[in-house]
């Protein structure tokens, strides 16, 4: 028989006087179970290490127990969403009691209108990091090849290794990933799927979509090519390729998160020969879309003004970050997406203790993982109260090296 703990004991004889003749529970801390191995993870399970793609701000904010000042390190769109959208979801709150659509039916219609292309062409979920989940869980197996760039986006790698799949990763080429090489490698692998975001994170680089079109027939016999277009909607015309939907060889991915604004929403989808969209009907999560942010996306889409207020708001930004931090001796290079990639002109550790200095100083930012692009801070675009709180921190921070 176990015992009740004893201040709790006293704290019910307290609230019913018959507290003895409720069952003796026993006290968590003097129950005793009964031996056992624990849940049966697979193998690959068991390989994996603890860890996460990111460590989000809120993360850090708890460890320093407040919040920063400024939170430009995410890639979020601080500029916000289109007011349509914010009225949409909100309206959509009263019957957030329902389940979201299960096949995005609005949605899908009107993205596929908004790209001309049929419905059967195109598959809605939960941002595009759902989406590479389930496309790495349709394509790879445990040892099957994947090519990637060296330092590009980890968390398509964490998905890669989920499913037990090899990673062959490419270094950047000037600061951007190499799509010649990388699918040079997948030919030289076997790679059944090759990575490549255009424009790119964490570097913000592009390519004219021309050039991605050259190297099509290079796609090896049996690979796919993943093209992550984030950013396309921030970056310069001719960036997105002329790609035939039809084409089986490739699968493009955007979102709602970047341009949008609506980074919370987890809205992505993919885009791409129908028998290949076909195949996420038979392991994507068919309740996995919110409901409020299926309509809030549908809303966002048809706003084309406030999108373009928002490009333009995001190129002013740019254009600031590259000011402000030429003033403390560091070069922000071009840029195609809603961050910057600040060159702090030395090495990883130098850009490193700059980095920390940020965040002492309340602003959240990011830098590259892999040298050399990590000589590197990362800044996202922002109104300029939150550039203006850059600049004073940089310039204490860099006082603090010196």
């Amino acid at each position: 028989m176990g015992f009740l703990d004893p201040t709790l004991c006293a704290r019910l004889l307290k609230i019913h006087p018959d507290v003895r003749a409720f069952p003796l529970v026993p006290s968590p801390s003097l129950r005793h179970f009964p031996r056992m191995t624990g849940p049966r993870y697979t193998k690959l399970a068991q390989s994996l290490p603890a860890t996460v793609p990111f460590v989000g701000p809120e993360a850090q904010e708890r460890a320093m127990g407040h919040p920063f000042a400024a939170r430009i390190g995410a890639n979020e769109n601080i500029f916000g969403p289109s007011p349509k959208a914010i009225t949409a979801m909100q309206k959509a709150a009263g019957d957030i009691w329902m389940y979201g659509d299960p096949e995005s039916f609005d949605l899908r219609h009107a993205l596929a209108a908004h790209h001309s292309i049929a419905l059967e062409n195109l598959v809605v979920g939960e941002g595009i990091d759902g989406l590479l989940g389930y496309l790495v869980r349709l394509l790879i197996g445990e040892g099957d090849a994947v090519v990637t760039s060296e330092g590009a986006y980890p968390t398509f790698n964490y998905h890669v290794a989920g499913f037990g799949g090899t990673l062959h990763k490419v270094p950047y080429r000037d600061d951007a990933e190499d799509l010649a090489a990388l699918l040079a490698k997948a030919a030289t692998v076997d790679a059944k799927l090759v990575y490549f975001a255009n424009p790119d994170n964490p570097m913000g680089s592009w390519c004219a979509g021309e050039d991605i079109v050259a190297q099509l027939d290079n796609i090896p016999d049996g690979c796919l090519l993943l093209l992550d277009e984030a950013y396309v909607e921030l970056a310069p015309e001719g960036t997105a390729p002329a790609i035939d939907i039809n084409d089986p060889r490739v699968v493009r991915m955007r979102t709602f998160s970047k341009a949008y604004g609506m980074a919370g929403a987890r809205v992505g989808y993919a885009m791409g020969e129908a028998t290949n969209i076909r195949a996420f009907e038979k392991i994507r999560n068919h309740f996995g879309m919110n409901r409020a942010a299926q309509a809030g996306a549908l809303a966002a889409l048809q706003d084309t003004s406030w999108l373009a207020a928002t490009c333009a708001k995001v190129e002013a930004s740019r254009q600031h970050i590259t000011k402000v931090t030429a003033k403390h001796g560091f070069k922000a290079l071009p840029s195609a997406t809603n961050f910057v990639a600040v060159d702090c002109g030395r090495d990883g550790a130098y850009a490193k203790a700059i980095l920390d200095g940020l965040v002492a100083r309340g602003i959240f930012a990011r830098m590259p993982f892999v040298a050399p692009q990590n000589r590197c801070i990362r800044v996202s675009c922002a109104p300029e109260a939150e550039i203006t709180l850059l600049d004073k921190a940089l310039g204490e921070a860099l006082a603090d090296l010196t």
